[in-house]
């Protein structure tokens, strides 16, 4: 259940390894809503070089345990997205959902990033490995997308622009692997909370063709483009505001906006020096907050 574009699993002992990179969404449009009151969307969606991972091992049940930073605000039990990927597959596949999951949770929790969606789609890879299971493209698809919105974009892990309510996924152009700032204000954000905050019209449906050779020529074509659900986040969370001040006040910033539901903030550098000295500026300012400055993964 790989491509040659994905985190792929790797051997672990009896077990087997799958990272789950955190998800950027580099604009996000809110297109419309549907009359069982999802929203349709349209997400230019990459994907950053930090992330969680999942390790799964033959066991007698399914059992998960959790370790990292983040660990403790996991709900552990069946309602855990990464549980629930296990126990979906297994009966896909007619067997037991007899398997160890163990989650390295090492991005924090409802923080715009996706993080439990990786960890699903990450758990879905591992487990096909370990169990030898492949499912056709649209089964698995469809599997996903009954665990949460942003599993299909997650299962994909590269570049892509996410449409409807996360069921179609186009290829875009090559992106950059641009140096990026990530920075959260250590304040948990519902994602429900934020679309039932969001007013205003929608907006309209637009391509993203552009093949940006550079970081600052994907800054520019990013700067048309913005997140709709940035207005009712910052009502929720006024600490966006000072984290996007505080992205913005580094000299080489070339565009800061929210990613997904937040409240997470981005930011786009031209070098990697450049995002390290303002990662190191704003984590010595506040040191409650998630300061990671990384890179987008593209390959």
């Amino acid at each position: 259940m790989t491509g040659p574009d994905q985190p792929s699993p790797t051997p672990a002992g009896s077990g087997v390894r799958v990272d789950a990179p955190a998800k950027v969404n580099l604009f996000l449009h809110v297109t419309g809503r549907r009359g069982d009151g999802y929203h349709e969307l349209e997400s230019l969606v990459a994907f950053a070089a930090v992330h969680d991972r999942i390790e799964v091992r033959p066991a007698q049940r399914l059992e998960f345990e959790a370790d990292g930073p983040f660990a403790a605000a996991l709900d552990p039990g069946a309602e855990n997205l990464a549980v629930r990927a296990a126990r979906a597959l297994a009966e896909a596949a007619c067997i037991a959902p007899d398997v160890r999951i163990r989650l390295h949770k090492a991005l924090p929790v409802a923080a715009g990033l996706g993080g439990g969606s990786a960890d699903a789609a990450a758990a879905l890879r591992a487990l096909g490995a370990l169990w030898d299971v492949t499912l056709p493209g649209d089964a698995l698809a469809a599997l996903a997308l009954r665990l949460g919105a942003d599993v299909p974009v997650c299962l994909a892990a590269r570049p892509g622009m996410m449409r409807g309510i996360g069921e179609r996924i186009e290829a875009v152009p090559a992106l950059p692997a641009a140096p990026i700032l990530l920075v959260n204000p250590a304040v948990p954000l519902a994602t429900a909370a934020v679309f039932g905050a969001r007013e205003g019209p929608f907006s309209k449906p637009r391509r993203f063709e552009a093949a940006p050779p550079d970081v600052p020529a994907l800054a520019a074509a990013l700067r048309d483009t913005g997140n709709d659900l940035a207005p009712g986040a910052r009502r929720l969370c006024p600490e966006i505001d000072r984290v996007l001040e505080a992205i913005e006040a580094s000299p080489s910033c070339l565009l800061a906006r929210l990613s997904g539901s937040g409240p997470t903030c981005f930011g786009l550098f031209p070098t990697p020096d450049e995002a390290d000295r303002a990662a190191a500026r704003i984590a010595s300012a506040r040191p409650r907050w998630w300061v990671r400055a990384t890179r987008l993964h593209v390959s």
